[in-house]
């Protein structure tokens, strides 16, 4: 049954299913899912490899369409929309940063001008020097503005991969493993960001099976064998109950 949310949900999915053929036959990557998502702080995808988690996401990012069920953003039916509908939904509203960092940016471009072509990519056609300063310094990479972007560590670069989210000023930002490829430094810079965007008017959801970044959700959804198996929010994980 669905949970209860503790804020109006961004994402309604309801008995989602998707599935994957193979030679032996279809496979389940999201068996029976209904859950809501809410549309502040950071909701963590979690669970093993083969869990679910990273599937759920691409339905979320509208990548997928499930098989059966059906997923609501902001109260519009995904199901409904034309192949062009979502992907202006898509690109106005979610952003997405993948876990190999080097794949969420431009390598062409300089840490500016990645900024600015996020910026651009959502629509927005100025983006002010100041402000573009402002969110190097938020994100620990002031005075790298005109670096290129393989000058940058791995680290550095997934920190820019979302500041180019902010750039987008996208209501949706979702992550997959933003951490699992960055040493434990790097990582915990990455953590600070992701702490950060969580106290901001923004719906956070992010896979991972990092504790670190686990304990820094407002809610955890733990996946198993493509099913939700727990759902905990902030107080009931503190006292330790899941619900379903």
């Amino acid at each position: 049954m669905p949970e209860s949310p503790t804020a109006t949900p961004a994402y309604r999915l309801r008995s989602v299913c998707v599935d994957y053929p193979t030679p032996a036959g279809p496979v389940s990557g999201a068996r029976d899912i209904t859950l809501d998502i809410p549309s502040t702080g950071m909701t963590v995808l979690a669970g093993p490899s083969g869990s679910g988690k990273s599937t759920l996401l691409r339905v979320l990012g509208l990548f997928e369409r499930p098989d059966r069920g059906t997923v609501e953003l902001d109260g519009t039916d995904l199901a409904r929309l034309s192949h062009r509908r979502r992907r202006a939904l898509r690109r106005g509203r979610i952003s997405l940063v993948f876990q190999n960092p080097v794949d969420n940016l431009l390598p062409q471009l300089s840490v500016a001008g990645n900024l600015r072509a996020a910026a651009e990519s959502a629509g927005r056609h100025r983006y002010p020097d100041d402000e573009l300063g402002d969110v190097l310094e938020d994100l620990g990479l002031d005075g790298t503005g005109e670096w290129s972007v393989t000058a940058l560590s791995g680290g550095q670069q997934q920190r820019l991969a979302f500041g180019c989210a902010l750039a987008r000023r996208t209501p949706v930002i979702l992550a997959d493993e933003p951490t699992s490829q960055l040493d434990d430094t790097s990582a915990t810079r990455v953590l600070d960001v992701l702490r950060r965007l969580a106290d901001r008017d923004l719906t956070v959801v992010v896979t991972s099976h990092d504790g670190r970044l686990i304990d820094l959700a407002t809610r955890v959804v733990r996946l198993r064998d493509g099913a939700l198996h727990a759902v905990a929010d902030e107080a009931e994980a503190e006292k330790g109950h899941d619900t379903v």
